[in-house]
């Protein structure tokens, strides 16, 4: 099932350059990685800017036991939280993390405004990589992606469109059939096609984004995401 776009968008008319910027970063980048990947450096960049709970928890647990050298580099890694939302480890996770962007996005950019939208997106992305970190706090395996980030897109816009209809393609072979979904059915999806990640992955050694992690924080996500847009909205 592929959204294409919703009902509400036709009616605000804004452009959504933060949408835009966003797309634009994140294929810039994977397209970085492909060619890291060719001359056999992917596993570095990717262990030094993907978030890696065992770091940030061993380095976490040293400066609360007195070592203020371990709080640089706490903050050092914490630039993960940022950097690794903008990584990807296969051409799925991009191109699905991609499109819920632009389908779910642009209609919350245009509601919240660009300045609030970008907040919004970083803020969420952040707050489920912490989650992760949480949930996982001994994990060696780096956590990239959009997809923290996304599930909070997800969250709000169920919230405050919980009747919009999403355009949706259902493609049957050679046939593609176009058809409206509501948008509870693409809360449902969303973690459908997570087990389809792995499609198209680039060469990481020792791998990224272990499944249960991930379902974990992104159930996070869309409680996260509900609750920043009430609270964006608010002030």
């Amino acid at each position: 099932m592929i959204p294409i776009s919703d009902n509400i968008f036709f009616f605000t008319r804004r452009k959504p350059i933060i949408i835009y910027c966003l797309i634009g970063i994140n294929i810039a980048l994977f397209l970085w990685e492909l060619k890291l990947e060719l001359g056999g450096e992917l596993g570095n960049f990717v262990n030094s800017w993907g978030v890696v709970p065992a770091q940030l928890s061993a380095a976490s647990a040293n400066g609360l036991a007195g070592n203020s050298a371990a709080w640089i580099v706490v903050l050092m890694r914490s630039t993960s939280l940022l950097a690794g939302m903008f990584l990807h480890g296969s051409f799925s996770q991009i191109l699905g993390n991609l499109i819920f962007l632009w389908v779910f996005g642009k209609t919350l950019e245009s509601i919240l405004g660009s300045g609030r939208f970008l907040l919004f997106y970083l803020v969420c992305g952040i707050l489920t990589g912490l989650v992760q970190i949480l949930a996982e706090p001994s994990l060696t395996v780096p956590l990239i992606g959009a997809n923290g980030a996304i599930t909070a897109i997800l969250g709000a816009y169920v919230l405050k469109f919980p009747k919009a209809k999403i355009d949706s393609i259902l493609p049957l072979l050679i046939v593609f059939i176009p058809i409206q979904l509501p948008t509870s059915f693409y809360v449902f999806w969303w973690f459908v096609q997570q087990i389809f990640y792995g499609i198209g992955s680039l060469n990481i050694p020792g791998g990224v984004n272990p499944v249960s992690i991930g379902y974990l924080a992104q159930v996070a996500g869309l409680f996260i995401g509900a609750a920043f847009i009430k609270l964006l909205q608010r002030f």
